[in-house]
């Protein structure tokens, strides 16, 4: 019996279009609002999705996002992250939902733009969830509700997609 192994990629982005109520500032970003932490497959569909709040460190909205996976869907052995998510996380998600986490980190002698192995999957999945409106600016009050949002926009885009091949 041949196993499967599925590789999946994390990356957050943070919103920076956010109700005047929520003043919570990412640090690095300089933003307010709200971060989504997605997992998405090698084609670059949405596997799972966590919106946190912007304060929140990456590596603390990845610890729900990896349970939620696990949860989801048992044949995933191999995670490659964001290096916002270096850390404890790698050596957490080995020993509670028992994932492999590789993080992707650039190198400090490249001068100018890159592009990361594998990232542009992540980012590409990130431009079509933004080409919904309601994805695009906040207007979801809470997390959960702006998750479905996200599900929905994928959902959307996906039945597209299966409509012009068929």
């Amino acid at each position: 019996m041949q196993t499967r192994t599925q590789t999946i990629y994390l990356r957050k982005h943070a919103d920076s279009r956010s109700l005047p109520q929520i003043r919570i500032r990412h640090k690095g970003k300089k933003t307010n609002g709200r971060k989504r932490h997605i997992a998405v497959d090698s084609s670059g569909l949405l596997l799972a999705v966590v919106v946190t709040m912007a304060g929140i460190q990456d590596r603390d909205g990845a610890f729900r996002l990896l349970a939620a996976l696990r949860a989801q869907f048992s044949t995933i052995s191999l995670v490659w992250a964001d290096g916002g998510y270096a850390g404890r996380l790698i050596d957490w998600s080995k020993r509670v939902v028992s994932l492999m986490v590789q993080v992707v980190k650039r190198t400090d002698d490249v001068k100018g733009f890159r592009v990361l192995p594998r990232r542009w999957v992540v980012e590409r999945t990130f431009a079509w969830i933004c080409k919904h409106r309601r994805c695009v600016r906040d207007y979801e009050t809470r997390p959960d509700h702006h998750e479905a949002m996200v599900y929905i926009a994928m959902i959307a885009t996906m039945s597209r997609r299966l409509a012009r091949t068929a």
